[in-house]
C-alpha cells in the first residue's frame, strides 16, 4: 500500500463514467483449505470421486469445485467518484444462496445503491460460498487476511480507475464493512482479527446479526472512532436484543432510532416494521434501497466538493 503524504494534493479528476468489473483476486476469501476456528475437522471433511466436499450445518454437502472456488470480486466505481476528496471503500459481504452477477449486482442492486447514495465511495464485493446455504468466512477466518484482501482491492481499484495520479489515494482508502444476512460470519471474523485497525471506520449490518454477538460487542467497545449500525427484521430480533444487553452491561450508549448522521463512535440499532421480509431486506426495509439510505447518512464524504465561499 502506498501512503499519501500529509498535505499532499491529489491531482486526479473525478471519473466521467461508471466502472464495474468482476476481477479474480489472489487474496479472495475462497478457495480455502484450512480448519475453521473452534472446529475439530478440516473445512473439507469428505472426498468422493476425487472431489472434496464441505458439510454445511444448514445446506448439507457442497463441493469445492462448484461452491468454493470462485475468486472473483465485484468492483464498482461510481460516475463522479473523486479521489481528490475524502473517500471510502465499501466492502459488501453477501448472504446465503447468492452470486455476484445475478443477486448482488442485478437483484439487490448494490452497485446502484452505492452510486445513488451520493457518498464518495467505491465498492468491493467478494464472492463467498456460491449459491449455498453456507455462511463460511473462508480465508477471512485467518488473522490478518482481510488486510491483504483490502490492500489488493486498493491496487485493483486504482487500476480500474485508470488515473495514475489517484493511485496512492485509492490504495489508502478507509473502509466501511457492510454485511447482509449470512455475511455476518465473515464480518464477525474481520472485526475480530482482520488486521486493518483504525482503517475500519464503520460496520453496517443489514439483517445480519445471527451469531458471534460477542465479537461485535468487543469491537464496538474498543473502536470509539468508528460507528456501528444494525437494522433488522423480526428474524434477527433476539440477537440484536442480546447485543444491546451486552453493550448496556458495558455502559456503552446506543440509539434505537435512525439518526440523520452516522458519525464516529455512534452505535445504532433500528428495528424495521413487522411486515419487512428478510429475503427482500436489501431492496425494501425501513425504506426502499436501504443501503443507499444508510450510506447517505455518513458525513464528511460527499462526492462533490462544497461550493467555495464568495469573496466579499
Amino acid at each position: 500500500m502506498v501512503a499519501v503524504p500529509v498535505g499532499s494534493p491529489v491531482l486526479a479528476a473525478p471519473t466521467k463514467s461508471v466502472k464495474t468489473e468482476l476481477v479474480a483476486f489472489d487474496n479472495a476469501p475462497f478457495p480455502y483449505s484450512g480448519r475453521p476456528p473452534g472446529q475439530d475437522k478440516p473445512f473439507y471433511d469428505l472426498e468422493k470421486d476425487g472431489r472434496r466436499g464441505h458439510t454445511s450445518p444448514r445446506g448439507g454437502v457442497y463441493w469445492e469445485d462448484v461452491t468454493y472456488s470462485d475468486r472473483r470480486v465485484l468492483l464498482h466505481i461510481p460516475r463522479g467518484f473523486n479521489p481528490a476528496l475524502p473517500a471510502l471503500m465499501i466492502v459488501y459481504l453477501h448472504g446465503n444462496m447468492t452470486n455476484l452477477e445475478g443477486v448482488v449486482h442485478r437483484h439487490q442492486r448494490v452497485p446502484m445503491q452505492v452510486s445513488q447514495s451520493g457518498l464518495n465511495a467505491v465498492l468491493v464485493a467478494p464472492q463467498l460460498a456460491v449459491n449455498a446455504q453456507d455462511s463460511s468466512a473462508g480465508r477471512f477466518y485467518e488473522a490478518g487476511h482481510f488486510r491483504r484482501f483490502v490492500e489488493e482491492a486498493g491496487v485493483r481499484l486504482a487500476r480500474l480507475n485508470g488515473d495514475a495520479r489517484a493511485r496512492a489515494a485509492i490504495e489508502s482508502l478507509p473502509v466501511i464493512l457492510v454485511a447482509y444476512s449470512g455475511g455476518y460470519a465473515p464480518a464477525a471474523w474481520i472485526v475480530y482479527h482482520g488486521g486493518i485497525g483504525d482503517r475500519l471506520r464503520g460496520v453496517i449490518l443489514l439483517d445480519a446479526l445471527y451469531a458471534e454477538v460477542d465479537k461485535f460487542a468487543a469491537w464496538i467497545e474498543r473502536r470509539h472512532s468508528a460507528f456501528f449500525f444494525s437494522a433488522y427484521s423480526r428474524s434477527a430480533r433476539d440477537e440484536n436484543a442480546a447485543l444491546q444487553q451486552l453493550l448496556g452491561e458495558r455502559r456503552i450508549d446506543f440509539l434505537t432510532t435512525l439518526p440523520q448522521r452516522l458519525g464516529p463512535g455512534r452505535v445504532v440499532f433500528v428495528a424495521t416494521p413487522e411486515e419487512v421480509l428478510h429475503g427482500e431486506f436489501m431492496n425494501r426495509a425501513w425504506v426502499d434501497d436501504p443501503l443507499r439510505d444508510v450510506l447517505a447518512r455518513i458525513p464528511g464524504y460527499p462526492r462533490t466538493a462544497p461550493p467555495k465561499a464568495r469573496k466579499r
